[in-house]
């Protein structure tokens, strides 16, 4: 038998540290390849990190909620001293976990290449004097819930082994672990607070990592990076929500759930290839000099809050989907989210955002640009309100809509005029008939030029941006 030390692996998308949720694995356990050891937390997602080797471990290098960073020890193993599993591919030179990262390249002599990760090491030299034995999480504790879940039961104390799921095969749901928590049937003793608080004092202080810290710090750079600027209108949208009700059994929904966000969503992404500056993004260049990109399609990102805080996965090439296959697949992107499933690359590369902050109650809203977007829309709660309607007075379906927009890429006319257009198609979705697609080359690159004027905004894309001057 030799030690072999596994480092947390890269896991992708520029992601540099991870914090350490639960230990599916305890010093003394036997594990085969591939079985899973531990379950971490990027910036973005919940990742679960495979065993690389067939044997015992021997050490765990973090506690729960500790932050390692890639390339830092993980767990030790003490595997058979012949090499590793028969059948086992070369690993690359860089680790990266399944499923994240560049594929290695295909075709010619395949080669071998050093493993970073996995080189024999002598345990005393990484090892520190003495290994902590951590809990292990049951494997059917595991298989009963999600990581949302897990970590909401956590946070009040709950030991899931005595909670009975109601959800879908027995799985327990987040209003279990709130019974439970209610009647007292957590076994778990309550969470350790961060630190112990001062003699009368009230507050509680809670460590920014993860989600939070990721979206603070995404928030901050759009902030003081983009101009800013927002425009808000109020929509008679009774045909829409007229249309929902015949599409929820129409053959032509092919069983999908039409909701109010795919509706939207879908006249976004058609109004979008009419606009197209509201699509684009500024880049700074080394030169210092900037373009405006328009790309070739929309990849939509919708705003998800979650128990991890807000995260915003998008859908490549929505416009290309039809509405009930944007339906179901803004479905499934707000499922995985809520479940800290989402791959990384879902996570960038958006090109606008759609946040729906009606499905809380409110209204309207003013939202921070996701950074690198160049719009995002806030769709508020609908209302029955009395509303003016061919003279008269009657109670309609009322909606209100806000657009916060990059001002060094979009023009106030430009923004003013794209929600004008997506209130008429709401107001009338028949409308949407007649919006032209337009044909775009793979991408569309501008440079930024000085100008004193320009001409108004067309459908063949963003102009250059001018010297100063507001909407």
């Amino acid at each position: 038998m030799s030690a072999r030390v596994f480092h947390l692996p890269d896991l992708g998308e520029g992601l540099t540290e991870s914090d350490v949720v639960a230990w599916h694995v305890a010093v003394g356990d036997a594990v085969a390849l591939n079985q899973v050891i531990a379950e971490v937390e990027t910036a973005k997602a919940l990742v679960e990190i495979p065993s690389p080797f067939d044997g015992v471990v021997t050490g765990l290098h973090a506690e729960e909620g500790q932050t390692v960073r890639v390339g830092e020890p993980l767990v030790t193993f003490d595997v058979a001293d012949e090499a590793p599993a028969a059948g086992a591919e070369p690993e690359p030179a860089a680790p990266t976990l399944v499923g994240y990262g560049a594929a290695p390249e295909r075709g010619g002599r395949p080669t071998r290449r050093p493993r970073r990760y996995a080189a024999a090491t002598p345990t005393s030299s990484l090892l520190p004097a003495e290994v902590t034995p951590l809990a292990a999480v049951a494997p059917a504790d595991r298989a009963r819930s999600t990581p949302g879940v897990r970590a909401f039961a956590r946070r009040l104390g709950v030991d899931l082994t005595g909670v009975p799921g109601s959800g879908p095969d027995g799985r327990v749901t987040r209003q279990d672990v709130e019974g439970a928590a209610a009647a007292g049937a957590g076994g778990a003793a309550a969470p350790v607070p961060v630190a112990a608080p001062a003699a009368g004092a009230a507050e509680t202080r809670t460590p920014v990592r993860g989600v939070r810290k990721h979206t603070a710090a995404a928030m901050v750079a759009s902030a003081f990076t983009a101009p800013q600027a927002s425009v808000l209108l109020t929509v008679d949208a009774t045909a829409s929500m007229e249309l929902l009700a015949r599409l929820r059994s129409h053959p032509l929904a092919r069983g999908e759930r039409i909701t109010v966000l795919a509706l939207v969503a879908r006249a976004v992404c058609a109004l979008l290839r009419a606009h197209p500056a509201l699509g684009s993004r500024w880049v700074d260049l080394p030169d210092g000099s900037a373009e405006i990109v328009q790309p070739a399609h929309v990849t939509l990102g919708i705003a998800v809050a979650t128990d991890r805080g807000l995260v915003v996965p998008n859908v490549p090439a929505a416009d290309t989907l039809a509405l009930p296959d944007l339906a179901a697949a803004l479905t499934q992107l707000t499922r995985t989210a809520r479940e800290g499933r989402t791959a990384p690359e879902r996570l960038t590369g958006g090109t606008f955002t759609i946040t729906n902050v009606g499905v809380f109650g409110v209204d309207a809203g003013t939202p921070i640009l996701n950074p690198g977007e160049a719009g995002i829309l806030g769709i508020g709660a609908v209302r029955r309100l009395p509303w003016e309607h061919d003279g008269q007075v009657a109670l309609r379906d009322v909606v209100t809509l806000s657009l916060t927009f990059d001002h060094r890429v979009v023009d106030g006319e430009q923004a003013a005029r794209f929600l004008a257009d997506l209130g008429a198609v709401l107001g009338d979705p028949a409308l949407a008939l007649v919006v032209a697609p337009q044909q775009r080359p793979p991408s569309v690159v501008g440079p930024v030029e000085d100008s004193a004027a320009g001409a108004p905004s067309t459908a063949e894309g963003p102009r250059p941006a001018r010297s100063g001057g507001a909407a």
